[in-house]
């Protein structure tokens, strides 16, 4: 098991105070021309600010529509957005998650573009952009509900023959284990419901509706103690909740505050953010979000609790899983494209998309330090550095000249060594192109933000434990 403890952090080469690569003498303004020398002066007083938003409701318009681990406060975009673009311009998130960016994109009258391989956050953002109106989202969920109880009422045995019939062999047995039998013929009777809506803007917002019945902290209607927190944990004595209940429940919860929803033009793509397939120099803004170095926070492993129900094998979230930035297992499904080549060297890295340049000499030392430790650690390391330069590339290449691209991250303890992920991937910024204006700082409301939990004798998850910062990472394209 990895040292997480801070207190106990390896001095390496790694460990130095942050420098930028090139030559120190020269401010990031003078390394651009035209816009891009206004972009790093204002991205610069940007990121001396108070980045934590302390106290901010996170919780209107859409944004609490569906329990995610580790989203940023929408007040972070909002706030980048407004001082860097103006209304029209593209605001793209490669990674976008719950749609914590492209949301507020939309709420500022930007144009929103995101990425993301993640079947539930694509569903969850493309409910959140194409929402459905207040008034006939309540009428149509009562009449869901209510279809759905009196079918679980007057055709049990309808539901069993539709239950036997519903899931291949390996997702049968998952569905067996982690949902008792009353409770899948509950949410059984809510999706054939939901799926014999013919909008789809309509299927899509209760689809969203039901997998948080399922996704949520207290495990919701499964067997899982924790949902929201990504580490399921099966709790033999657990009394499951109504599943029409909590639906009602989810439902109600969604519609409280919809001042600020409203409907945009939009684009989502399924493709992974190292190939978007987006032009060249077509985005004004990119503000996106990595995941942790160490793989800390597996959301596939909470996801797959709902997405099975909604059509999707369990092997195939397996392969898709795979295909996540950093993943320590061999293989994958995401498809070469966009000229970036693939490894096929039978180092566990086929089918991935790979950087071809060497790694800044910051990172080549932390691997270096953690591989005299722990190999194997070491090469999933070495796997994120390079599918993150691979990812800022291709943020590199899309970007207009001149325009900024704000990455947000967390630093990982992996062995008692500090990766210091912010520094590494800020050289890894400036080695693929772009120019490093600074790194901001900001605290965490961790009472507020949703991290995995172990649960065990004093009940702290140790991420929770050491995870009080993140950091701001500002570049500009030259």
């Amino acid at each position: 098991m990895e040292d997480t403890r801070t207190n106990n952090v390896a001095p390496t080469d790694a460990s130095r105070p942050f420098a930028s690569t090139s030559n120190d003498a020269v401010t990031p303004s003078e390394k651009v021309e035209g816009a891009g020398v206004q972009a790093c002066e204002t991205l610069k007083g940007l990121l001396d600010k108070d980045l934590g938003f302390h106290g901010a409701d996170g919780r209107f318009a859409t944004h609490a529509w569906h329990p995610f681990p580790a989203k940023f406060p929408p007040q972070l975009p909002a706030f980048f957005i407004e001082a860097l673009t103006e209304e029209g311009d593209v605001v793209f998130d490669p990674m976008h998650g719950s749609g914590t960016t492209l949301v507020e994109a939309q709420r500022l009258a930007r144009y929103p573009v995101g990425c993301d391989i993640d079947p539930l956050a694509r569903l969850i953002t493309s409910a959140k952009l194409w929402p459905l109106a207040g008034l006939e989202a309540m009428e149509v969920g009562r009449g869901i509900a209510e279809s759905a109880a009196q079918r679980f009422q007057e055709d049990k045995d309808g539901l069993v023959g539709a239950l036997e019939r519903r899931f291949d062999p390996k997702s049968r047995d998952f569905v067996d284990y982690w949902f008792a039998r009353e409770t899948q013929l509950e949410l059984l009777a809510l999706l054939q419901e939901i799926e014999a809506l013919a909008d789809p803007t309509a299927r899509r917002f209760f689809e969203v509706v039901f997998s948080s019945t399922i996704i949520a902290k207290s495990g919701g209607v499964s067997l899982a103690r924790d949902l929201a927190h990504t580490r399921p944990h099966r709790a033999k004595d657990k009394r499951p909740k109504s599943a029409f209940t909590e639906f009602d429940k989810r439902l109600r919860n969604n519609l409280v505050d919809r001042s600020d929803v409203r409907r945009c033009d939009h684009e989502l793509r399924g493709a992974p953010a190292q190939a978007t397939g987006l032009d060249d120099s077509s985005v004004d803004l990119v503000v996106t979000s990595p995941p942790y170095a160490n793989n800390a926070i597996d959301y596939m492993r909470a996801h797959k609790f709902s997405l099975v129900w909604l059509g999707w094998p369990i092997a195939d979230l397996t392969d898709i899983r795979k295909g996540y930035l950093g993943h320590d297992a061999k293989g994958g499904v995401v498809p070469n494209a966009g000229g970036i080549k693939t490894n096929t060297d039978g180092d566990g890295l086929d089918q991935h998309f790979r950087w071809e340049g060497e790694l800044p000499a910051r990172c080549i030392d932390t691997l270096n330090a953690l591989r005299a430790i722990d190999a194997r650690k070491a090469d999933v390391l070495q796997r994120y550095f390079m599918d993150m330069a691979a990812v800022f590339q291709e943020m590199v290449r899309v970007l207009r000249r001149g325009k900024a691209a704000i990455v947000v991250v967390g630093s990982s303890v992996l062995r008692g060594i500090d990766v210091e992920t912010h520094k590494a991937l800020a050289a890894i910024g400036e080695a693929v192109g772009f120019v490093l204006v600074g790194i901001g700082t900001r605290e965490l409301d961790r009472d507020k933000r949703m991290m995995p939990a172990r649960w065990g004798k004093t009940r702290t998850s140790r991420i929770e434990e050491r995870m009080h910062q993140e950091f701001v990472i500002g570049l500009v394209k030259p």
